[in-house]
């Protein structure tokens, strides 16, 4: 895991290199084959994969008090674990536009359940001669589904 700091010098020895960064966020509170799938389509469309997290704090405030299921270190440990998953950051605003505008990413990348107009950072990486890339999901993936199954289980 980076802190941002670090991963802005991180991507910019990159850029030096001339190697294409690909970024994507979330909270990925239960790491599913929804996940995977969309970690390795992206990693796929450049040479190296940023993921930003959702700290506790931000999850809280975007997913009300009942989540994030697993705390921040975990979620972060975990995706990092990922072999598609070069880099790690963790954020604290609602969004992750300031984080995108610190790494200046080349290709951005979200579900397609987002509306192109409402993924943050689209402006920012269009501005500098990047893309955003709308990747469909896995039907019947999301950690919604998984709690679900559970309490339905297990009450």
């Amino acid at each position: 895991m980076l802190a941002a700091e670090e991963a802005a010098r991180w991507r910019a020895d990159l850029r030096a290199h001339g190697r294409t960064v690909v970024f994507t966020n979330g909270v990925f509170d239960l790491l599913h084959a929804g996940h995977v799938d969309l970690l390795e389509r992206a990693r796929a469309l450049g040479d190296a994969l940023v993921v930003g997290i959702n700290t506790d704090g931000s999850t809280r405030r975007l997913k009300g008090e009942r989540r994030p299921l697993m705390p921040q270190a975990d979620r972060a440990r975990v995706l990092a674990a990922l072999a598609v998953v070069d880099a790690v950051v963790l954020f604290d605003e609602d969004t992750p536009a300031e984080l995108v505008r610190r790494l200046e990413p080349d290709v951005l990348v979200k579900g397609a359940d987002y509306a192109e107009d409402a993924i943050v950072g689209k402006d920012t990486v269009e501005a500098r001669g990047g893309r955003v890339v709308r990747l469909p999901l896995v039907e019947g993936r999301s950690t919604t589904k998984i709690v679900e199954e559970i309490v339905r289980r297990h009450g």
